[in-house]
């Protein structure tokens, strides 16, 4: 009966392992499918106004029951509209989501989905 418990786990502990491993590996390809197709992509710099700004916060914590730290980070996205209706939102770091204001029209430089830059105008 222990031996029957014991495989038990140990299967239990293995496909949940994989699983795991699965999910990281998706994300890190996907990641780096991303990277190399913004690379790919030709550097723009068109008319666009921000329509939208939002935030998404993510908290967590490390450690155990009696210990640990908790924290949290913080990503920035800025939705563009192009001159043709066009709309299109980029991630950014909080230096430049903080100094870009809903309203501001300007120059967007973009690259696939990466952001390179915003001058109002």
């Amino acid at each position: 009966m222990f031996s029957l418990g014991f495989d038990m786990f140990n299967i239990m502990f293995t496909i949940t392992f994989i699983i795991v491993i699965g999910v990281f590996a998706v994300t890190f390809i996907r990641g780096m499918m991303q990277w190399n197709k913004n690379n790919h992509s030709p550097r723009l710099t068109v008319d666009a106004r921000v329509v939208a700004k939002r935030t998404n916060v993510s908290h967590h914590h490390h450690g155990g029951v009696h210990g640990g730290h908790s924290g949290s980070s913080t990503t920035y996205y800025v939705t563009f509209e192009f001159e043709s209706g066009d709309r299109l939102e980029l991630k950014l770091q909080g230096y430049d989501y903080g100094m870009i204001v809903e309203g501001d029209n300007g120059k967007l430089t973009f690259q696939g989905t990466r952001f390179l830059g915003f001058e109002r105008g």
